[in-house]
């Protein structure tokens, strides 16, 4: 299952750092803004323990972790929903992501200069959201022109449920609200589907912080959780210069030394990535055999059908069964036959929803 997310802010808040921290394309980082002309993209593995401890037990040739494409988006300015600076591109790069990670600027160094002069990430934050309100706005009413007609005639009682869906999508746009805040039904998202809406998509804000105030925040960080609190939002608070430095070191062991150095027990790019999964709703089943032990990234509530086809579109369509193995059973009994032996082992049908970690071969025939 293809995850994009895209790493936003205004300029020179650490985006295009966090970016090489991530991934291993490389980014231009430097203390000016809008060095970041065209999108970045880099994809990264997901960490997961659990995957490197089936393994450790299968002792497999290869070893597959799933995979998340991020985006560097060039900065934000003022204005950008009109065009200004690169606002066209960065809002159409944005609109091709899953889920936004907003990059907030929460330390202070007069050596990084900040485009609008003063570190606030509140007012930083709102300006990003202010011009991609006004983005959705325009075409939220350019779809209401649409049908505005059509409804108010009311004979097409599909053309009423699209208008007063997006009359209610406008109020709250208008009142300086995201797209998100309007608490669509599910029955109602079908309206708006079409519109890509910015603001809809689910949002973390990623504090970016000095090293001094990596385990416990600062007051910038806390006046960020205050404006955010009833978003619904992540937060994750990183320094991604740290971070720089981490993923600059050889080997597992130095990280790991680097890290009790610092009084922290994983890199903060993992916690990211893993808040990323937490946001889209998405989980891990893994599939373990000789050749090969390979992590699957599904949305959660996925039945097995489904979830076999993230590995090949035939395996819905000619889907028999699924033998599931919990990964704890698999992880205390240390293979599949010990597994198959104490009857923990199960045959699970069309109707079944798959579980994080399930252990999972399918039976189909095309």
């Amino acid at each position: 299952m293809a995850l994009k997310c895209g790493i936003v802010g205004l300029p020179n808040v650490g985006k295009s750092t966090l970016f090489n921290c991530l991934s291993n394309a490389k980014a231009q980082a430097a203390n000016f803004p809008f060095c970041t002309i065209d999108p970045n993209v880099g994809t990264i593995t997901v960490p997961d323990e659990r995957l490197n401890k089936l393994a450790e037990f299968v002792k497999p040739q290869n070893i597959l972790p799933t995979t998340v494409e991020i985006v560097d988006i060039a900065g934000l300015v003022k204005g950008a929903s009109k065009g200004e600076g690169l606002g066209n591109k960065f809002l159409g790069n944005i609109r091709e992501c899953n889920a936004i990670l907003h990059v907030l600027r929460c330390f202070d160094d007069p050596n990084v200069v900040h485009v609008d002069g003063s570190v606030n990430p509140v007012r930083d934050k709102e300006i990003i959201d202010t011009e991609l309100q006004l983005k959705d706005l325009e075409s939220v009413e350019t779809k209401i022109r649409k049908f505005e007609k059509i409804a108010k005639v009311g004979a097409d009682k599909e053309a009423v449920k699209t208008y007063n869906t997006l009359l209610k999508m406008k109020q709250v746009l208008e009142s300086g609200q995201s797209a998100r805040a309007a608490g669509l039904e599910e029955n109602e998202l079908p309206f708006v589907e079409d519109l890509h809406l910015l603001t809809i998509k689910p949002v973390m804000y990623v504090c970016n912080v000095d090293e001094a105030s990596a385990k416990t925040g600062n007051a910038y960080v806390e006046a960020v959780r205050e404006s955010v609190k009833n978003e619904g939002a992540e937060i994750l608070v990183i320094t991604a210069q740290m971070e720089s430095e981490i993923a600059s070191l050889e080997t597992y062991e130095e990280k790991q030394m680097f890290l009790g150095e610092m009084g922290l027990d994983e890199p903060g790019v993992n916690k990211l990535i893993k808040f990323a999964y937490k946001l889209l709703d998405l989980q891990t089943y893994f599939t373990a055999g000789v050749k090969e032990v390979r992590a699957w990234t599904i949305t959660k509530g996925m039945k097995a059908p489904d979830a076999a086809g993230v590995i090949h579109t035939d395996f819905t369509k000619g889907f028999i069964k699924a033998e599931v193995i919990a990964y704890n059973d698999f992880i205390t009994l240390g293979s599949e036959a010990a597994c198959r032996e104490a009857g923990k082992l199960r045959i699970e049908g069309k109707e079944y929803v798959v579980a994080d970690g399930d252990v999972m071969h399918f039976r189909f025939n095309v």
